[in-house]
């Protein structure tokens, strides 16, 4: 019974999963960011093609 409960306290299994968790709410968090409505690369984007519209109208 003693050597169970030693193993359990010493497993770190679960942690490992939610370290996991954390890290992947995380990047999920930074790509809704970047590419989310007014995101970086959306306003890159709008830009680009604003500037690609003066282009052809002169």
């Amino acid at each position: 019974m003693k050597s169970l409960l030693s193993r359990f306290i010493k497993n770190e299994s679960g942690a490992t999963a939610i370290e996991y968790g954390l890290i992947a709410a995380g990047l999920a968090v930074i790509v809704i960011l970047v590419f989310g409505k007014d995101g970086v690369v959306q306003e890159a984007l709008n830009a680009a093609f604003a500037k690609v519209t003066t282009a052809i109208k002169t």
